[in-house]
């Protein structure tokens, strides 16, 4: 089948997949459907993938979205927080690395993949360091985004069956006039720093940089971050598909023998999150659901996206997010790379 037409069959079954969930009043219905679609899709023999470029823009956007909800509690919840959080945080990573080391310990993946693979974020920089460290790169990113799709689809239905969800929102005019200047020049500032951000080497650029000097800004009143309902759901929708189309019948064929360890590990490193989540719950007093979104050991941006479509505190669940994501950036690969010479 040709890619155009693979395209158009995709976004058809996307349609299919996401009218329900959205009619049900599912939160991140935009991101959760298109998911599923690109799984199906590359079940079926689809070739196509969704281009780097596309990707790079989609963080942008995302991190964007996100700056426009942050306000100054974001920066006080981390810093009243601050001891509880880094606990949270640093046992997560614990967690995912101990995961690791114990697949790896029993010689069902090559080398130090599974050290990789576990690891609680920063995929991308994961997938990287595995390759230059001589590990198979399929396999971790087949790890990474198996864990991505089972705590996005978990967190959605907690959201839902919870009682957290946003609930049917009245018809939405997705191509309601909104002004073109103001947003064409906040995405190309956008762009433009994750780009430098990019050219100076700095971790997650594409998302955190964007992200802190918009928040910035928006802290400041320097701007006003208004993004159309039509970008936010093509941001999400081709979230949904970066993750559903990279599972492919020859990535899930090469995977087989790491499935169920694999699930096993992310089975534990869910639980453990519970747990950490009742800690939260027991010791700052926020509701269930924030903790359990705050303490979710990845993605970033699926999170953001469940947690903006939740009725959460989304600062708290962002400032807790974003310090796992910055530590596990700044220090996962040293930190795989030394458990990996004793594994």
């Amino acid at each position: 089948m040709p890619p155009l037409l693979q395209w158009l069959c995709l976004a058809a079954l996307s349609i299919v997949t996401t009218l329900p969930l959205e009619l049900a009043g599912f939160p991140a219905a935009l991101l959760m459907g298109p998911m599923a679609a690109g799984i199906v899709a590359a079940l079926s023999g689809s070739t196509i993938r969704l281009p780097p470029a596309f990707f790079f823009l989609v963080q942008v956007v995302l991190a964007l979205m996100i700056a426009a909800t942050v306000s100054r509690d974001f920066i006080g919840t981390f810093v009243d927080n601050w001891p509880v959080m880094l606990f949270v945080v640093l046992s997560v990573i614990a967690v995912s690395t101990v995961s690791g080391w114990s697949i790896a310990r029993t010689g069902i993946l090559p080398g130090t993949t599974a050290i990789w693979g576990s690891s609680a974020g920063a995929a991308a920089t994961m997938m990287i360091m595995a390759e230059a460290y001589g590990a198979d790169a399929r396999l971790v990113a087949f790890m990474q985004y198996l864990r991505v799709i089972f705590v996005a689809s978990l967190a959605t239905l907690v959201a839902h069956f919870g009682g957290h969800a946003a609930g049917i929102a009245a018809p939405q005019d997705w191509f309601a006039p909104a002004p073109v200047l103001p947003l064409v020049a906040m995405l190309a500032g956008g762009i433009a720093v994750a780009l430098i951000a990019r050219r100076l080497r700095l971790p997650a650029s594409a998302f955190l940089a964007p992200f802190a000097v918009a928040s910035a800004l928006n802290l400041s009143g320097a701007i006003t971050i208004e993004l159309p309902p039509w970008l936010l759901a093509a941001a999400f929708t081709l979230l949904g598909w970066n993750i559903g189309l990279g599972f492919t019948r020859a990535i899930l064929a090469h995977a087989r023998r790491a499935l169920f360890p694999t699930v096993l590990s992310i089975v534990v490193l869910i639980s453990c999150s519970g747990l950490l989540a009742g800690l939260l719950i027991w010791l700052l007093d926020v509701d269930p659901l924030t903790a359990y979104l705050a303490t979710s050991p990845g993605g970033l941006d699926s999170i953001a996206i469940i947690a903006a479509s939740s009725t959460v505190d989304v600062a708290f669940v962002m400032a807790l997010q974003t310090a796992r994501l910055i530590l596990v950036t700044l220090f996962g690969p040293a930190l795989a790379r030394f458990v990996a010479d004793r594994a």
